[in-house]
């Protein structure tokens, strides 16, 4: 229906263009919003406000012009200008119905967009160091940037997952080393565990399959390992000196050869299972980006050349410095430090110029909220790097907060003191995992309520919609029990028969789907549907409640299974774009 009122209005522009009213290279975008008072009709639009500078008119001079371009359509039963130049449409109310026909036409279709018109978009999303399995809050970015990525597909552009897997820097060091340490303990070696390794059990498991597989051969003597290392944090001294002697202690001793083996066999024993982890909670890529292969193919290298070559970068104190002060950052950025390694940041610029090197028309990076500070800097290498930096969006997603009661259960990846994703799938279910997850805005703090997420409730509101798809199945299986047929075409024919203030309010909303589909997808926002689920749903369970639908008058019973047909219809669309199953029974 909106989207036949913007063709309608096309016309009507393109009919101005032809007059010489508008310039004909003049890019113009459509404007329609629901009218929220039903006495200025269904739909209205600002477009000869939007459009008066151009064509050089008074706003309502124009609409007068708009208005009397618009082709007859039997859609409208009115249209009627208002205030300084608004337009206001009055929807036909027997058009109401031909949103059953459309759904059952479309069927899986229904809702789907063109508006992305084809254009590549890149989402970069989860993106978890490899030091550990997934925990609760790496799983709300998972089940967000699943859903923008699908949502973005859903509204025609061509769209590619990715992963961009941290497998260089301290932190793997860090990982490579604990895991080192503890498979000394296999090995009958007794020595202190540092106070910043990573503790977590998954550690022991990696390091006791490296001791299975390579018996002894990684063994070094206790004493040569804790020789001369300066003091950890418990001892009086710096918990990261300690740390940091400890992985060059490791290297040295394993030497370059071996030390790769023992950090390979953490990096491909955690990715896998994050990999594992993703898959099953419906969360798969096309990419997955080892940011190791910037520094082996010189890709770093070649991003700080570019900077440098654009007179970006500057030497001071023995460091090299990007200066992005000069382009809206806060202060200038280290890339090569003192000792000459390269920062996390220069992999960073290199991996945004990979990005725009491959061609994508937008860049979707999804963040934890706590690199809000982390967007200017990167926005200033691009820009230094000559590319237009609006092509680059950071959405930013809080971290979940899982509560068992009144408890917070704190975690800590490198304590090990952390409830994963997979065992909060296991013990709420994918469903309402992904459901609760993608429930509010992105950057919304979110409490994680398990007993809700578990309850077989109307409070519940993952329940509540399934239910609703659930019932819809039940009425058909009763139909079948009755020994009755549904008669479609009859249905079709009598759709005027619904004139229930139940069947209008879902005839209502289910024209919406297709502009909230839309709407969801451009500004990156799944609640949205979400929140549109819980209506439709609602608005069935009062209909189901309030009426019986295989009543004697065939007519009219199937005028009302044709409408729930398209609920269940629309409730499955939304249902698996969200990666979330549409149970027949509950």
């Amino acid at each position: 229906m909106k989207h036949k009122l913007e063709c309608l209005l096309q016309h009507a522009v393109e009919a101005l263009k032809a007059q010489g009213i508008l310039d004909r290279e003049l890019t113009v975008q459509i404007n329609l919003e629901r009218a929220r008072d039903a006495q200025h009709g269904d739909f209205a639009t600002n477009l000869a406000l939007l459009l008066t500078k151009p064509a050089k008119l008074n706003p309502r001079q124009l609409a007068e012009k708009i208005v009397a371009e618009l082709p007859l359509d039997n859609l409208l039963t009115k249209v009627e200008i208002a205030g300084p130049g608004f337009i206001n449409f009055f929807i036909n109310p027997d058009s109401q119905f031909q949103i059953v026909r459309q759904i059952h036409d479309a069927g899986p279709d229904f809702g789907l967009s063109s508006i992305g018109a084809g254009k590549r978009v890149q989402v970069e999303f989860v993106s978890a160091n490899p030091t550990g399995p997934l925990h609760v809050g790496h799983g709300r970015g998972a089940a967000y940037g699943s859903a923008v990525a699908d949502l973005l597909e859903a509204a025609g552009f061509e769209v590619e997952r990715e992963y961009y897997v941290n497998d260089a820097g301290r932190q793997m060091d860090i990982l490579a080393t604990s895991i080192w340490l503890r498979y000394l303990e296999e090995c009958g070696e007794v020595l202190p565990f540092p106070s910043n390794g990573y503790r977590g059990e998954y550690v022991r498991e990696i390091a006791f399959k490296l001791h299975k597989k390579a018996g002894n051969d990684y063994r070094r003597p206790a004493e040569l390992v804790q020789e001369d290392i300066p003091a950890d944090e418990h001892q009086g001294g710096d918990k990261e000196k300690h740390i940091d002697a400890l992985i060059e202690r490791a290297k040295t001793l394993l030497g370059a050869e071996q030390y790769r083996i023992v950090f390979q066999a953490g990096l491909d024993e955690i990715l896998e299972d994050i990999k594992d982890d993703l898959e099953e909670f419906g969360v798969t890529y096309q990419h997955w980006f080892s940011e190791r292969l910037l520094m082996d193919d010189g890709s770093v290298q070649e991003a700080l050349q570019r900077l440098d070559a654009a007179g970006f970068l500057y030497r001071q104190e023995g460091a090299t410095w990007f200066a992005s002060n000069r382009l809206g950052d806060e202060k200038d950025r280290v890339v090569v430090r003192d000792n000459g390694q390269t920062t996390y940041f220069a992999s960073d610029i290199a991996y945004h110029m990979n990005k725009l090197d491959r061609g994508f028309d937008r860049i979707v990076n999804i963040w934890g909220a706590d690199h809000h500070g982390y967007i200017p800097r990167v926005k200033a290498a691009m820009q230094a790097l000559g590319a237009d930096e609006s092509k680059l969006k950071v959405l930013l997603v809080q971290f979940a907060v899982l509560y068992r009661g009144e408890e917070r259960v704190q975690m800590s990846t490198r304590s090990g003191e952390f409830v994963t994703l997979r065992q909060l799938r296991n013990e709420v279910g994918k469903d309402a995992c992904r459901f609760f997850y993608v429930m509010r805005k992105s950057e919304q703090h979110m409490d994680f309520d398990l007993k809700l997420a578990t309850s077989r409730s109307n409070e519940n509101p993952v329940y509540y919609v399934q239910y609703a798809h659930a019932r819809v199945c039940s009425v058909f299986r009763q139909l079948d029990e009755k020994g009755r047929k549904r008669d479609l075409l009859l249905g079709m024919d009598n759709l005027n028969l619904l004139t229930e203030d139940h069947e209008s309010a879902l005839l209502l909303t289910l024209s919406k789907y297709p502009e909230i589909l839309e709407r969801a997808a451009v500004l990156y926002e799944p609640h949205q549907v979400i929140h549109y689920l819980r209506e439709l749903a609602n608005q069935f369970h009062s209909y189901y409640n309030a009426h019986q639908f295989l009543v004697d008058d065939d007519k009219l019973c199937n005028a009302r299974l044709n409408l729930i047909s398209a609920v269940k219809q629309v409730l499955i669309n939304g249902l698996t774009l969200l990666k979330i199953n549409t149970p027949e029974t509950m």
